[in-house]
This record gives C-alpha cells, structure tokens and sequence, in this order.
C-alpha cells in the first residue's frame, strides 16, 4: 500500500494575480472545472493507495477539506503546519506520522502539477515503487522537449530508460539558456517534478543521517500537537523550531541510494503563465484565451479575464500575458512569464493590498466579496453554503443591514432567531450579538451594507465559532 502525501502549502506568485497568499494556485480551477488540489487527489484514488496524508497551512485547512470530501474523500487526513519550513520538515513529520507502519511506502506530491495521462504517470510509479522496494530514494524526473531555464534539472548516470530508475548523479539548479541547451543536447537530463517515493523507514534513516536535527522538533511538534475540529495541528513552538530547508538540499543531495524515474504524459508544474499557457495548449495563432476575452489579430499570447462585467479585447498583441481581474490587471511579455513574482515582492514592499489579498475571501462558512468600498461605508456580497454558520459575533465601530437575495437565512438578532427569506432585510445596530446560518440544502446569498467609523475585519468580538477560529 502506497500512502501519498500531498505538500499544500505553497502560495504560487509566478500565477499573480490569479493566485494569491490568500487563494493559492492548488485550491483554483485552472485546467478544468476541478482545482490542481482535486486533480491531484483524483491521481491516487486506486487501490494501490491509502486515505491521502494532506499537509497544509492553517488558513488553507478547511478548503483542503472541503475539496477533498468533494470528492468523496472523507478519510483524507489534513495536518496544519503552523508555519512553513519548507518541503523537508513537512515529509519528515508526514514519515513520522506514518511511523508505525516502517516498510509502507509514501509518495510525496505537490498538489499544483498538472500530469494529462495518468496511466502514464501511474506506470511510473509502479516502477519507482518496485526499486524503492530495495531501500531506494526515488524522485521523479520528466523528460525535456525543450531548453527549460525555469526548471531544475537532475543529471542521470546513464540515459534514461522507459520502465526502469536510473541511477542519479547529480541535482542541478535552474539553469542559463546556454547550459539548458547542454543539458538537452546530453539526453541524460531530467526536469527536477519534486515527487519523491520511499519507504517510511528508509526516509527517517536519511533524515537520521543526514538531517538529524530536524527530527526532535518533528517529533515534538507532533506529541504537543492538538486534534482540531478532524484536523491535526502540529504545536506552533516545536514546529517555528524547525530549519526551514528543502527536502533536496537536505536529504536528496546527501543520500547514497537515490535514483530517478523518468517520467512523460504531459506534466506541468503550472509555475508561470508561460507553463500554463503550453498547458492549455495554444491554437494555430500560438493563443490562448479564457473567459470573455476577444483576441483579434494576436499571436503567441494568454489572455485571461473571469469577470462577469469584464471584458478583456487584445488588439494586435505578440508574446502577451493579460489577465484581468476585478482588483488587478497583469500586462506581461510572455518571455518575463517567470519573473512576475518580482511583481508580488514589489506590491508587498509598496503595501498594495492586491499583492497577497484576493477579490474574494473564502471562509469556511463559504465566501464574501466587497463591491463597492467608501470612507464610511461598505457593501458586501456573502455565500453561506448549506450547514455554514458564521460566528456568534459583535462590532464596535459599525452597524449592517442585510438583504437576502438567494436562499433563506436564519438571523439571530440578540435574544430573537428568525428566518429572513428573499427580498427581505434585517438591520443589525452597533454592539448587537448576532449571527446568521443557512440551514437549507442550497447556498444562500446576500447583500451586507456596513455604515460605520470603522470597517476593519478586524471590528469582531467572537463569543461562540463552531470552526474554533480565535
């Protein structure tokens, strides 16, 4: 039995502003109607394979869940990393976990990949499963069609071959065009897909050699650690402890017995507009549009605009990204798609909101998303979906008015609970306890007008969460 474990944490700027801190690449619907993080658990639903092992940040753990029960995956275990160390501390703790059964075998994925021909990708790892039998580190490696220079690279001992791991030589970091070009002219390079595959005990004997110091703050976090509402939430203090370092430099670069599988079927890491653009796969013109765009007299470029009131026009363009969205416009040159995450770095020091805050907050009761924003006023549009309950809760400095339009609300109003149906309002005065849930089978929507001194999300005094948000 192979138990995967899928890293889902990561924050996918090279995808600004369509991915954010807030809304990360893995949770949104890029290729398809289901998100990279549901496409990757779809990956290991055989028989070969266990309930999945899903490590994450805090703020991502009820969409995690959410995503996989959607999928019918209600024995996916979801553990909170309280803060991110990296890809080595968060396989080493998944190990650790996963402890008590030494010659099971884990594979460790990153829930943003994109791999078009799954029985492909599931061949590769029934071999990467039989030479980790042995006592093998094994990573995955894809064959290159071209002189990538945003990819690491592993070199081989040999050529590789189909259905067979070859011996690894050497990791190598992201190269010029010139040394790219090298490393495809050689045949015996791989681009570096960060899945790995080993036995549980094998892995901790590494990190027992190799890394040892990571080991007692792992150990640690996880006997402090808490059960949260199904969750497992490592202890913030042993796990801040932990270097942060990749699993690579730690372990893959030191490690004796580690070879590479080669791997095809049209894999992508989706880490820039430029991979996503060859990912959806560009027309005779080279382009590739999505939602209301029109595209006339363009070549070789991504035009990307998913808002209802927006509609994006390119008009005479060559090697452009465009993607508009309600709170951001990206304008690119397609041969710059990998340095757009000097744009996030450059808005976060500029203390522009758009940099890491997406147009719609998600929440685990659903979703909510300013429309309009004035000096003393605010208008909202909120879904509660079916069972969500917002927090027993009261402001300060405000005071709401809210219209249902879809669905009907439960509206606890003090002392009082009633229902409020569609084209009806409640006023909410300054200081009242309130909350609003939707007890129905469909999501219920409505529109929130705040009027106040102070319209900050921070304006919440909590007195009862059934997600045990502090």
């Amino acid at each position: 039995m192979i138990h995967p474990v899928i890293l889902c944490g990561g924050s996918g700027t090279r995808l600004w502003p369509a991915s954010r801190k807030a809304y990360p690449k893995q949770f949104a619907p890029l290729i398809g109607p289901e998100s990279l993080y549901q496409q990757t658990l779809r990956r290991f639903a055989g028989a070969e394979f266990a309930a999945p092992l899903i490590m994450t940040g805090d703020e991502f753990r009820f969409m995690a869940s959410e995503q996989a029960a959607s999928l019918g995956l209600s024995d996916a275990r979801v553990v909170i990393e309280p803060v991110a160390r990296d890809t080595a501390p968060a396989i080493l703790t998944a190990a650790l976990l996963l402890a008590d059964s030494p010659e099971a075998q884990m594979l460790v994925a990153p829930s943003d990949h994109v791999i078009a021909d799954l029985p492909v990708f599931l061949q590769a790892v029934a071999t990467g499963a039989g030479a980790a039998t042995g006592g093998t580190l094994v990573t995955f490696g894809v064959t290159p069609d071209r002189p990538e220079t945003g990819y690491g690279y592993l070199e081989l001992s040999g050529p590789p071959e189909d259905g067979a791991a070859v011996a690894l030589k050497s990791f190598r970091e992201k190269p010029d065009l010139a040394t790219a070009e090298g490393f495809l002219a050689a045949g015996t390079y791989l681009w570096n897909a960060g899945i790995f595959l080993f036995r549980v005990a094998d892995v901790i004997a590494a990190f027992e050699t190799h890394a040892p110091d990571l080991i007692p703050p792992c150990r640690a976090a996880i006997a402090k650690g808490q059960e949260d509402l199904g969750f497992l939430r490592l202890d913030p203090e042993a796990y801040g402890a932990v270097e942060a370092i990749s699993f690579d430099y730690a372990i893959m670069e030191k490690a004796g017995s580690v070879a590479a599988v080669p791997l095809s079927g049209g894999w992508s890491d989706l880490g820039s507009w430029d991979a996503l653009w060859q990912a959806r796969g560009p027309d005779g013109d080279g382009m590739v549009t999505d939602g209301p765009v029109t595209a006339i007299d363009c070549t070789d470029s991504y035009l990307q605009a998913h808002e209802g009131n927006i509609h994006l026009v390119g008009l005479g363009l060559e090697g452009i990204v465009a993607v508009a969205m309600r709170d951001a416009v990206l304008v690119a040159d397609k041969s710059r798609a990998q340095d757009v995450k000097t744009v996030v770095s450059t808005l976060r020091a500029a203390e522009v909101a758009q940099a890491d805050d997406y147009p719609r907050f998600h929440r685990p009761w659903g979703w909510y998303e300013t429309l309009c924003l004035g000096g003393r006023f605010q208008v909202k549009r909120i879904m509660v979906k079916p069972g969500g309950v917002l927090s027993l809760q009261s402001h300060m400095h405000r005071s709401e008015h809210w219209i249902v339009v879809e669905g009907t609300a439960e509206v606890t109003l003090g002392e009082e609970v009633k229902l409020v149906t569609e084209n009806q309002s409640v006023y909410i005065p300054l200081g009242t306890v309130h909350r609003m849930a939707n007890r129905g089978r469909l999501p219920m929507y409505l529109i929130e007008v705040q009027t106040g001194s102070y319209l900050g999300e921070d304006d919440i005094i909590r007195y009862e969460d059934i997600y045990d948000r502090t």
